[in-house]
This record gives structure tokens, C-alpha cells and sequence, in this order.
């Protein structure tokens, strides 16, 4: 089965692109960043990227628009992953955290939540910095999707 991979690139991580890459080059997978600012990417006819327009949410309705039922979006975006796993896409975050069915109704609460606390004082700060261990999480979730479409 062929699939794309969607990046939602304006917040995803060097590290993590860096991973994509890779994976991108070693297994001939098609590999689209959407942004609102340049991106490089490597040289590579698997690996594109595109500029949209700036504005909220123009990227990630762009990959809405886009991907096909089985593709593969990374996003730390939740409501994102959201409309992904309503069009029947599959997304993982860029720690490793695959989002479905399952858990994106708690998720996609848990973030209104949060937002709610931080616009009200309650709360401030975001997530901590990518370690190391993030990202070996992103590459085995990869690594794990990736397996599970081989055939």
C-alpha cells in the first residue's frame, strides 16, 4: 500500500525532521513538509517541501486537504491529528505518541483544557525540550507504523 508521510513543519523538530529523512531516503517514501516559512530539506525526489501562506491554520488545512485515507501525518497539533483520524489518516506527534480512535477524544479534551487554564493565568509554560529519549520514541513509533504497513 502506497502512503504518504505529511509533516506539519512550522513547530516539528530538527531531530525529528532529521529522522524523517532518513526514513524518507531508506524506504522511497514520499515525505511532504507543509509550512508557512521555508524549509530545507535535503536533496531527494521523496522529500518535497511547501510553502503556504501564513495565517492560522493554513498548513494544517492544507494537509487536511491533501492526504488520503492511510497517510501518515506528524504533528504535535491536536485537533490536527484530530480531522487526520477523521479522514482515516494515522498520526504520531513528534515524541513518539500515536494518536487514534482510541485516545483522541481525551487528548483533543485534555487540550482545551490546558488552553483554557493557560488563557485564564492558571497555568503557564509549554512542553519541556525534545531529549534524546524523545526522539529515539519518535523513530521506534516510526519504525513500528512503517513495519506494520510493509505488506
Amino acid at each position: 500500500m502506497t502512503f504518504t508521510i505529511w509533516v506539519d513543519a512550522d513547530a516539528c523538530p530538527n531531530l525529528i525532521k532529521t529522522v524523517l529523512f532518513k526514513a524518507a531516503q531508506k524506504r522511497q517514501l514520499m515525505t511532504i513538509l507543509v509550512a508557512n516559512q521555508i524549509i530545507a530539506t535535503p536533496p531527494s525526489k521523496f522529500i518535497r517541501a511547501i510553502r503556504v501562506s501564513g495565517g492560522f491554520d493554513v498548513a494544517d488545512n492544507y494537509i487536511v486537504q491533501h492526504l488520503q485515507s492511510g497517510d501518515l501525518v506528524i504533528t504535535g497539533d491536536i485537533p490536527l491529528a484530530a480531522s487526520v483520524i477523521e479522514k482515516q489518516g494515522v498520526a504520531i506527534n513528534p515524541r513518539g505518541e500515536l494518536y487514534d480512535q482510541r485516545n483522541i477524544g481525551e487528548k483533543l479534551a485534555m487540550r482545551n483544557f490546558m488552553e483554557e487554564m493557560r488563557n485564564t493565568g492558571q497555568v503557564s509554560g509549554g512542553a519541556a525540550a525534545m531529549s534524546a529519549k524523545d526522539v529515539q520514541h519518535f523513530a521506534n513509533a516510526l519504525d513500528r507504523f512503517l513495519a506494520a504497513r510493509k505488506n
